[in-house]
């Protein structure tokens, strides 16, 4: 199973899937005089990330495509910043984001004349405010007299951290998501201060309370199983226990065993309903089809055979087995 390394990738990416959604980020970024050149049609995503995996676990992009009211295609490039301090070199992975993008651009047409218009646009989400030039030229040393001869470029910086909650978005979606990354890089108490607002927004968005609560989960480290359940009871009571098993076996793909009493009471009640033995195969083949993706024929069938102390060592070794064939390896 492929995963996003970063859980502030992960939303963010999740929200921005939504092209109204991504539409609505675009406009309410973007200077006045951008967003009204805009078609009102929803932005295209552009599959791809322009950034170098070294600095994945920093950052995260997304590139769309739109066009002018006057029919020009225009490329907006949204660069997110996750460190909890400014980077003075933001400016450098624009200028080598941008130029990906163009040059992907000439790959795809021999012929071309003109390049594609790209408009970078910075999301920070730290704890501390942004104070760095939202200008390239603040990265080159030269002198005021070479300035207007020397590349430069600016970018829109939409901090989150000064934004008042409410006033993050006028979108529902959107907004209970910046509000999840806003408090996603701050203090355990403050982000637990935040919590009910949090689900107070995630009432107007139910559709994306999965994406948000397994960020929580990932970034507030005091939330517990709790917590979780009071969120779900406000907004989806009727998913409840199909969400807190996807929560628990999230967890435990991460190495995480505080949750691992629950998977193991989840088993045991979903075998008091089709038989012990059958619940306790189910609830394992959730768990490693969570860490390990789709499983083949002769895992499926193995567990389906097996008697239910063996699918009890098996649910504990997911914690610390490398490898499927590892985990389902005969008892000792």
């Amino acid at each position: 199973m492929n995963e996003i390394a970063q859980p502030h990738d992960r939303l963010f990416k999740a929200l921005m899937s939504h092209p109204e959604t991504a539409g609505a980020f675009l406009r309410e970024s973007l200077p006045p005089e951008v967003s009204r050149l805009l078609v009102p049609e929803p932005p295209q995503l552009v599959e791809g990330s322009f950034i170098e995996e070294r600095l994945r676990p920093y950052y995260s992009d997304r590139l769309f495509q739109t066009k002018t009211i006057s029919d020009k295609l225009l490329l907006l490039y949204a660069l997110v910043e996750h460190k909890s301090y400014e980077d003075e070199r933001v400016g450098w992975q624009f200028h080598r984001g941008m130029y990906a993008c163009m040059e992907q651009a000439v790959r795809e047409d021999a012929q071309w004349r003109q390049l594609p218009a790209v408009l970078p646009l910075l999301l920070y989400h730290g704890q501390k405010e942004w104070r760095i030039p939202n200008e390239f030229m603040f990265l080159v040393d030269a002198d005021e007299a070479l300035h207007p001869w020397l590349l430069n470029f600016r970018f829109p910086v939409v901090d989150l951290g000064p934004i008042p909650d409410k006033r993050l978005s006028r979108d529902a979606r959107l907004r209970a998501g910046l509000m999840a990354l806003k408090y996603g890089t701050r203090d355990p108490q403050t982000q637990m201060d935040a919590l009910e607002d949090i689900t107070a927004a995630l009432v107007d968005a139910p559709e994306i309370l999965l994406s948000v609560l397994l960020y929580l989960l990932t970034t507030f480290p005091n939330l517990d199983e709790k917590h979780v359940r009071q969120v779900i009871r406000r907004i989806n009571p009727q998913e409840e226990a199909e969400m807190m098993s996807q929560f628990a076996q999230e967890i435990l793909a991460k190495g995480k065993s505080e949750w691992a009493a629950m998977v193991r009471q989840e088993g045991r009640q979903e075998g008091e309903q089709i038989g012990e033995q059958k619940g306790e195969a189910k609830i394992l083949t959730r768990q490693l089809q969570r860490r390990f993706g789709n499983l083949p024929e002769w895992a499926s069938d193995k567990i389906a055979k097996a008697e239910l102390s063996t699918l009890e060592e098996w649910s504990l070794r997911i914690l610390d087995a490398p490898t499927l064939e590892s985990v389902l390896a005969d008892p000792s």
